[in-house]
């Protein structure tokens, strides 16, 4: 008996042939007339049941049933070719899809990137139609031949395969993406997260300092040595409660600068953090402890804030910030001054921009000078302080569910990445096995 499968308001016809389940597109069409095409392929397997009718010679059944049994030996014209798309029309093309906010700014510019890097080498005006895996296999050697380590040569590629997928749904690319068979070089297995005197020590002994650094997580001593460095060095009002926070929470650049005024609730000893990475697709919330010195922090810091909504924010110059330094402003002259006299006069007159949400960019500038010139310029962002919150709640003993819920990781695996213990607890623990 033939049945119906609908799925996002299309119709597809199944039914049973020799044992075998067999199906055709209907597309789109009224839920009646659906419904009676299944009539008639049932008529018709009935028929071809009792003999009444036969299948014809080199027909298959699927064909037959489809076209109401009549004889499929009418030629079919050729299909019109389609239009020639290029590599640079498709990116144009997926870059103005992920422009209306389906994924973040920060995930937008690296997908830039990636596909700026297949178009660079390929050329804008490659044809889609020709692309196979030898093109593809010669992009891996050529980015191999320039240091770039293999993995970021597979996200490059996986950026591209999106591109392509999406491309065909839209009649811009055809077939699988050619990446079957490809080779990458080895990659070495990342570092193990450990302290600073364990990173110290492979470098002494001749190890590149580079990937090590990157794997460097602060125990707490040393966190609250950092965060006294950074309070005396400081300038700014919001740089210091912003480490205050990383460090106390686990957050990640982007939430500390999504952060609001009213998601710090000092009534019941917590803070919100908006998160972007949970599920895809929606915008998600965790709720975090205030500790006493973040509670402290916070205060001190929302007695000086300059005002709007935004937990992290600046009003007046910021230096080296496209948006805040004495050379912008929010002036359109439309007469650019020419004497040297009217220049000063328009930097003097410029009104300095309000209060407004950190970009990544100020972000990491400044946490680059807060650090410069200390013993601390190693760490090399604010993702270390993710790392030590995380490593610190781990070694107290605090229970996995909880790890979880402070610092939104999604599953076992992610979790047990970070769970990289201090090397004194991991001592004291097998010296209670072997006491």
């Amino acid at each position: 008996m033939a049945s119906l499968q609908e799925r996002n308001g299309s119709f597809r016809v199944l039914f049973c042939w020799h044992g075998k389940l067999e199906s055709f597109t209907l597309g789109k069409v009224e839920r009646s007339e659906a419904e009676a095409k299944a009539a008639q392929v049932d008529y018709f397997l009935m028929r071809l049941k009792q003999r009444l009718i036969t299948l014809p010679d080199g027909a298959d059944i699927v064909s037959f049933v489809q076209h109401d049994g009549k004889p499929l030996d009418q030629p079919t014209l050729p299909e019109a070719p389609r239009k020639a798309v290029n590599l640079g029309h498709l990116k144009d093309r997926y870059l103005a899809m992920l422009g209306n906010g389906t994924i973040e700014s920060n995930s937008l510019d690296t997908c830039k990137l990636h596909l700026s890097h297949f178009c660079r080498m390929l050329g804008d005006g490659f044809p889609l139609a020709e692309l196979s895996a030898s093109h593809l296999q010669e992009y891996v050697n050529a980015r191999a031949s320039a240091k770039v380590s293999p993995v970021t040569i597979r996200k490059e590629l996986t950026t591209f395969r999106a591109a392509w997928n999406w491309g065909g749904t839209f009649e811009l690319t055809s077939g699988n993406f050619p990446n079957l068979g490809l080779r990458f070089p080895k990659s070495d297995e990342k570092p193990p997260f450990m302290t600073r005197v364990e990173i110290q020590r492979q470098i002494d002994a001749g190890a590149n300092p580079k990937p090590l650094w990157d794997c460097l997580y602060l125990q707490s001593k040393e966190v609250e040595s950092l965060l006294k460095h950074v309070r005396k060095a400081t300038v700014h009002g919001w740089v210091y409660p912003l480490f205050v926070f990383a460090a106390h929470t686990g957050a990640r650049r982007s939430e500390l600068i999504r952060a609001l005024v009213a998601d710090v609730y000092f009534a019941s000893n917590t803070v919100l953090i908006r998160e972007k990475k949970r599920r895809r697709g929606e915008r998600t919330t965790r709720r975090v402890p205030l500790t006493p010195l973040l509670k402290k922090v916070l205060r001190d810091w929302l007695k000086e804030h300059p005002g709007g909504p935004y937990l992290f924010c600046h009003f007046g110059e910021v230096a080296r910030s496209k948006k805040r330094s004495r050379t912008t402003g929010h002036l359109n002259e439309k007469v650019r001054p020419t004497s040297q006299k009217e220049r000063a006069a328009t930097v003097k007159n410029r009104v300095a921009p309000g209060p407004s949400a950190l970009t990544r960019n100020e972000v990491h500038d400044h946490f680059k000078r807060a650090l410069s010139g200390s013993d601390w310029k190693v760490v090399r962002g604010l993702h270390c302080l993710r790392h030590s919150f995380i490593s610190a709640c781990a070694s107290k003993g605090v229970d996995q569910r909880l790890i979880q819920e402070w610092c939104g990781h999604v599953d076992e695996q992610t979790s047990r990445r970070y769970r990289h213990l201090w090397p004194s607890t991991q001592q004291e623990a097998i010296k209670r096995v072997f006491a």
